[in-house]
């Protein structure tokens, strides 16, 4: 199977690191931080003043008839049968989790293609999630499967409690379809598992006292045999405290079976060792560079410029080379892609004979065939494709043959799911949403604003044709801005209803600090130029005002994670350009990000509060150190959850205790399950999407 690109990954790789200094482990209180208290997570004392809050929230949002067609409206959609079941293809049959109103944690099944092709496909139930969890007394949430290639008869299941990330592993024979008595079977930990043969694995985990990263991650991986107790593992690679995280995997493709370390140095470095004869090979490359194996090719997706065999390659670019070839010594690439100013790889997927290249061309999609032939790469254009919206091509089986899947989607249009073959004309429709809400007399525009440095920020807009251009409209809009995240068009039902439909604007702001237009648009905003992000979306906000669109009143904003931090940024810069804010699982206390949970991994996108000159800028865009009691904020949202275990629901609580006790106009959710998505099945989705959507219309309308 290819091997991924790892830049983003949650799991990383280490063999051995050159010293650097240890970061703290164990959080030191701030002497002026009065809301510390509030960082325990399950405290009982925390705890009765989350459901104290939440208490109040439900008091101002749940009661009316609104929030209820909200939520009935929400619930509806998560729960449709209409829903798409996306399926990977393992051996003869395609796999698909599925949740709804009757299975609420969800069902593992599989049907045979020719099934699926149908329009109420017969599954064959693998695994009942509910069932599992009122057996066993756990509240599991599925955390996917990882597969013994090529036979497909065993695999690796992770499940999380309450949806946290942080799961538990057990190996599942798939054709008694139980779990394999004495099988390989982990406790709960964040980490990484992966098939080596049938009889061993490797494993990242927590293994005791000084084998996690300051980060929270596994930073000493093993390969574990069967039969033997996990403490006799052998430790195939270990890395420092300060790296993020390490692991190892074994690329299964037959013929080309290798295994890689993975060390993961910062959240935008890393370290590719190949293991030969059980000794590391180091992969020599950018540490900046995403490394991926495709059969017999290297893949590098370069994020800055590098200069390599008397040329110099552009970051953003996809260099392509034959493995042993490179390791070998040759240093001569072919380029898959190159950047343009406005446009960057959304990402690649290998067939057996080619590989499939996404493209953003002004934040909308264009896939291409690449087909290496008579010595060089020729390139086509996939046909067929719309114009607009956003697409992703994947290959279904890389080892079988050329067939694909295409996810088509945009604002208005359902998202639809193709199944083609390269070289066999234009892919069929499998699957495709119905209509959830009525599109007529709406329109998509693509417009630009203009930030405070003169850069042309992009966004979508979506509203009625012919809006009345009073300032008097319910504008909502979206942000991220970080992470090299692209916000690319898409199909939401829940959108769709319970904003557009009820006359709504809506529009989403692509920010530097995302990645619409590869590394360099990411990279304009990190550490001491983020301020950059935040003047881009206040421009957008102001361009929808300078339009009479909306006004202040009527606008407002919502982002989660990073965009939590942008949303907490955005209404204590420009407390006068808002009218609502919806901050979801967000972070906020930027001078102890980095010692919750796995804030650390995260310094290479904001910075070390624990350096005397990053702090000095790292605290103008710190929410938690910027409220002042004498100033006018509009109404704000916080949301988060208890089992958040990646962004510390501590951000969001201490940040509510510090705008109560200055008398703000605020609200707070905290869901006890859910993880950082807030939520664990689609009934607590609905709830807290509807939380939102009422509070939104309550404020601006």
């Amino acid at each position: 199977m290819p091997l991924t690109t790892l830049a983003m990954a949650t799991f990383a790789v280490v063999v051995s690191l050159p010293a650097r200094s240890t970061m703290p482990q164990e959080p030191k209180a701030a002497p002026t931080d009065p809301y510390l208290w509030l960082e325990d997570v399950t405290g009982d004392k925390a705890l009765d003043w989350v459901r104290a809050r939440n208490a109040e929230s439900q008091k101002a949002l749940t009661g009316s008839e609104q929030f209820q067609q909200l939520q009935a409206g929400i619930l509806a959609i998560l729960d449709s049968d209409a829903r798409i079941p996306y399926v990977g293809k393992h051996g003869e049959h395609l796999y698909n989790f599925w949740q709804d109103a009757k299975n609420p944690r969800g069902l593992w099944r599989r049907t045979t293609l020719a099934e699926y092709r149908k329009a109420e496909p017969q599954w064959d139930l693998v695994l009942d999630l509910d069932a599992l969890g009122k057996q066993e007394k756990e509240n599991w949430v599925w955390h996917g499967a990882s597969w013994l290639l090529p036979d497909r008869t065993r695999v690796l299941l992770s499940l999380s409690r309450g949806g946290a990330d942080a799961s538990v592993v057990r190996e599942f024979d798939m054709t008694t379809k139980q779990f394999v008595a004495n099988g390989f079977a982990l406790p709960e930990a964040k980490g990484q598992v992966s098939w080596r043969d049938r009889d061993s694995i490797y494993v990242a985990t927590n293994f005791g006292e000084g084998s996690m990263t300051a980060s929270g991650y596994p930073r000493v991986v093993k390969l574990w045999q069967r039969g033997t107790p996990l403490s006799s593992a052998t430790t195939v690679a270990e890395g420092k405290t300060e790296d993020v995280f390490v692991h190892a995997y074994r690329d299964q493709t037959k013929g080309f079976e290798r295994d890689f370390v993975y060390r993961g140095v910062t959240f935008y470095t890393n370290e590719v060792f190949l293991l030969r004869d059980g000794k590391p090979v180091k992969l020599d490359k950018p540490d900046s560079a995403n490394a991926g194996a495709h059969r017999e090719w290297l893949l590098l997706e370069l994020r800055e410029p590098w200069q390599v065999g008397g040329k110099t390659f552009a970051g953003g670019s996809l260099l392509a080379c034959k493995l042993e070839s490179y390791l070998a010594g040759e240093r001569t690439f072919d380029v898959l892609f190159a950047p343009t100013e406005r446009s960057s790889l959304s990402g690649y997927s290998g067939t057996k004979n080619h590989i499939l290249l996404t493209v953003l061309d002004e934040v909308k999609s264009r896939v291409f065939v690449l087909t290496h032939k008579d010595g060089v790469w020729q390139r086509e254009a996939l046909a067929g494709l719309p114009e607009f919206g956003t697409i992703s091509a994947s290959a279904i089986d890389d080892e079988e043959g050329d067939d694909y899947f295409l996810t088509i989607t945009d604002y208005l249009t359902p998202t639809s799911l193709q199944r083609g073959t390269i070289g066999k004309g234009p892919a069929e429709t499998l699957k495709s949403l119905p209509a959830f809400f009525d599109t007529a007399g709406l329109a998509v525009e693509q417009r630009q604003a203009l930030s405070k440095d003169g850069a042309r920020i992009p966004y979508f807009l979506v509203m009625k044709k012919g809006i009345e251009r009073t300032g008097k409209n319910p504008t909502l809009l979206y942000g991220y801005g970080g992470f090299e995240v692209s916000l690319t068009p898409s199909y939401s039902a829940t959108v769709g209803t319970s904003w557009l439909q009820k006359g709504g604007v809506y529009a989403v702001a692509n920010i530097r600090g995302g990645g619409e237009f590869g590394p360099k648009w990411h990279q304009a905003a990190l550490k001491q130029n983020r301020h950059k992000c935040y003047e881009d979306f206040a421009a957008v906000a102001e361009d929808l005002i300078a339009q009479k669109i909306t006004t202040t009143k009527h606008l407002g904003i919502q982002g989660g994670s990073n965009g939590g931090l942008l949303m907490g940024n955005m209404f204590t810069r420009y407390p006068g350009l808002f009218g609502a804010v919806v901050c979801q699982v967000p972070l906020l206390d930027m001078q102890r990000y980095h010692k919750l949970l796995a804030g650390a991994s995260w310094m290479g996108e904001y910075g070390d509060p624990d350096n005397a000159t990053e702090w000095t800028w790292l605290q103008k865009f710190s929410p938690y150190h910027n409220l002042h009691s004498d100033t006018f904020y509009p109404k704000v949202l916080f949301t988060t959850s208890t089992r958040d275990d990646r962004v510390h629901p501590g951000h969001a609580r201490k940040m509510m205790a510090r705008m109560v006790e200055q008398k703000h106009d605020v609200l707070y959710y905290e869901n006890i399950e859910g993880g950082h998505g807030g939520a664990a099945d689609n009934k607590q989705a609905a709830f807290m999407a509807a939380l939102a959507y009422a509070f939104l219309w309550q404020t601006l309308k």
